[in-house]
């Protein structure tokens, strides 16, 4: 088993092995919330399978609302024609869901699958979730047919963006990259896209935080952050024109808020860490973060408030909360105070 909050990639690092060596097996679940992953190994694998030109004839596919047992158990049956194998493509076909006649039906194809054909499902617009406790389940877990294709760790992400940045031509440090996961979130796919923008943006071949911050799309979790980092920093103007900007775009005041309050609470533990004479990958574990970017930025600025500023601030993001829920329609009143009051008590609290 994989520590806890760590990706565990042993299918993926099995698949691709396969994939290197030409061996694929008979059966495969591709699954998880990666689609960029996913998609891209599900490319390989046709590639892999299908000689160019006779895709039409060896590819046999369907949708789940489409498809049947007895259309799978048909189209694997299906030689192939000019080439080795044949590939069946079944997506969002509910494997689960079949009942005990159906489960059972599929359970005695899957043990009997012919050399030439490689079945693969695969779940994009419907969740997958395996049920250990039926022969079937049981079956797919023990065969390793299993690929969940899992949100990467930090640092796969990294090399990820430091080989990609490459292949177009540009160089980036790993701090950099890691600062791009933080501002966009750890999805590949939306990775993907903003990089393609940044190198097309970027001047020079090493791509700066300054290429990211002028074209990339920051996640709401990114800019909120921005807003409260510059409330600790002292800049109320940079804070208050950041929560103009979210209000602006329509963000949720709620979930605004939501992301304050984590701040703050993150903020309180750090002061409190730095009181214990704890250390910044202490605090980091406590909150499960990822980025030492985020990690760094915080316990600076626990360095600059008391004990009881951050215990103060806490409490007011959870009574403005209360505000919030009550106070339909008023999200941009409520939060602007939020912020004049945050800067101007620290004066008021710590005297």
């Amino acid at each position: 088993m994989p520590p806890k909050n760590q990706t565990d990639n042993t299918a993926m690092r099995e698949l691709k092995q396969a994939l290197r060596q030409g061996n694929l097996k008979n059966l495969y679940v591709f699954y998880g919330d990666e689609a960029f992953l996913r998609e891209y190994y599900l490319g390989e694998v046709k590639k892999a399978i299908l000689p160019q030109g006779m895709e039409d004839f060896n590819l046999h596919a369907a949708q789940g609302k489409e498809c049947t047992v007895d259309w799978i158990a048909q189209a694997v049956d299906c030689l192939p024609m000019m080439s080795e194998r044949t590939l069946v493509l079944v997506t969002d076909f509910d494997l689960m869901g079949q009942g005990e006649s159906g489960r059972k039906q599929l359970l005695e194809l899957f043990a009997d699958l012919p050399d030439y054909c490689c079945l693969v499902f695969v779940y994009d617009l419907v969740n997958f979730k395996v049920d250990g406790r039926s022969k079937l389940g049981t079956y797919l877990k023990q065969s390793g047919a299993l690929v969940n294709f899992q949100r990467q760790s930090t640092g796969d992400l990294t090399d990820w963006i430091v080989r990609k940045c490459k292949a177009m031509g540009h160089q980036v440090d790993r701090a950099d990259a890691q600062y791009l996961i933080f501002l966009c979130g750890d999805s590949m796919t939306n990775l993907s896209t903003e990089l393609e923008k940044i190198c097309a943006y970027a001047a020079q071949e090493r791509i700066t935080r300054a290429d990211m911050d002028a074209v990339a799309i920051p996640q709401v979790d990114a800019v909120v952050f921005q807003m409260t980092d510059a409330l600790a920093q002292r800049d109320f103007n940079k804070a208050a024109s950041v929560l103009a900007d979210l209000l602006h775009s329509q963000e949720s005041g709620v979930m605004i808020l939501s992301v304050m309050g984590k701040y703050f609470r993150q903020l309180y533990t750090a002061r409190l860490y730095l009181d214990a004479g704890k250390s910044r990958s202490d605090f980091m574990e406590l909150w499960g973060m990822k980025h030492s970017f985020q990690g760094d930025k915080i316990m600076d600025a626990a360095r600059k408030f008391s004990l009881l500023w951050c215990r103060h601030a806490v409490r007011r993001c959870s009574e403005a909360d209360i505000q919030l829920k009550v106070n339909y329609g008023a999200d941009g009143e409520i939060l602007t105070q939020l912020l004049m009051e945050l800067s101007a008590g620290r004066k008021v609290i710590e005297c």
